[in-house]
């Protein structure tokens, strides 16, 4: 989405000498005020009419739901065994059935959620906090700076998300922890990408002259006129990007580079029951259905997202 598409405050209202009104609050204020809240309520309403959004955002829910609630809902340890219980069909004590060590695959795939979503979360915010401050100081003071952060970046991009968060864990070692610092590096360029372009666009405004003129410092400028004016892209990527994260750490879980026994994640649960996909395939049918719906379900969200922060949708 440009810089265009989205709503500016205009320079007169930012810089004019402030007019007391009741309350001890200007009149430019309290109208700017008033204009965020009628975005919100627009964006809000777009987005709960868009049907495939609100199929996400009750897919999210009930994942959301279930980790919270795990110790509550779970009616086994996710890590205590049974060997004479071991690859067991999905019965009144065992909802999804048991792995190769007899450990009940339904309390597992609770505790796993939780994990999957840790990663997806935290991750995101790492790639936010190291990408967004990157893409704005380049994209705002350009020149040498911008070149020399622009053909890192391109070496970044270079590699596969996939393939460097596999390197980054290389680095740093197994587990989860890891995992999550890996795929928030792999998600910076991204960031750093998207909020330079929307810099670009914004250092032109007329607001930004004014507050130029104002005599306002550079690092003001970007974090408090040009970036809040530039959220609604990085709203849309960080949904898709929760998505991605979690496949990502899925994969890592797969290959045994992310959590580590006995520790219940998704990918790892899938990685087991592969050698026993012939004889009791809820190992990996279940897994694989909950990473399906949880990437499902942050997409369609995104996707809504986008619509609804889009005026010209609107």
């Amino acid at each position: 989405m440009s810089e265009a598409q989205i709503p500016q405050r205009g320079a007169a209202a930012q810089y004019e000498p402030a007019v007391e009104g009741e309350g001890g609050e200007s009149p430019s204020g309290e109208q700017e005020r008033r204009k965020r809240q009628s975005e919100i309520r627009a964006v809000l309403r777009h987005l709960v009419r868009n049907r495939g959004a609100v199929v996400g955002l009750v897919i999210i829910g009930s994942f959301i739901a279930a980790a919270l609630l795990a110790p509550i809902i779970a009616t086994h340890s996710p890590t205590d065994t049974a060997v004479v219980d071991r690859l067991q069909p999905a019965d009144a004590e065992h909802w999804l059935g048991t792995d190769e060590l007899g450990r009940d695959l339904f309390s597992r795939m609770l505790y796993g959620g939780r994990i999957s979503l840790n990663i997806g979360i935290i991750s995101v915010a790492i790639g936010i906090l190291i990408g967004v401050p990157i893409g704005a100081v380049s994209g705002y003071y350009g020149g040498r700076l911008d070149i020399i952060t622009q053909r890192f970046i391109d070496i970044m991009i270079a590699f596969p998300g996939i393939l460097l968060a596999i390197v980054v864990v290389t680095v740093l070692g197994v587990g989860v922890t890891n995992v999550m610092i890996a795929t928030g590096i792999a998600s910076v360029p991204i960031y750093a990408r998207l909020v330079r372009g929307s810099v670009l666009a914004a250092k032109e405004q007329s607001y930004v002259a004014a507050a130029r003129a104002a005599g306002i410092g550079d690092l003001s400028i970007i974090f408090r006129h040009i970036l809040p004016n530039s959220l609604a892209p990085v709203i849309v990527q960080s949904t898709f990007q929760i998505a991605t994260s979690i496949l990502w750490a899925a994969g890592l879980g797969f290959l045994g580079l992310g959590a580590q026994a006995p520790t219940p994640e998704w990918g790892a649960i899938l990685s087991n029951g592969r050698e026993y996909i012939r004889t009791a395939h809820h190992l990996t049918t279940y897994p694989g259905l909950a990473i399906l719906l949880m990437v499902l379900g942050f997409n369609l969200v995104g996707d809504g997202l986008r619509d609804a922060l889009d005026p010209k949708t609107r």
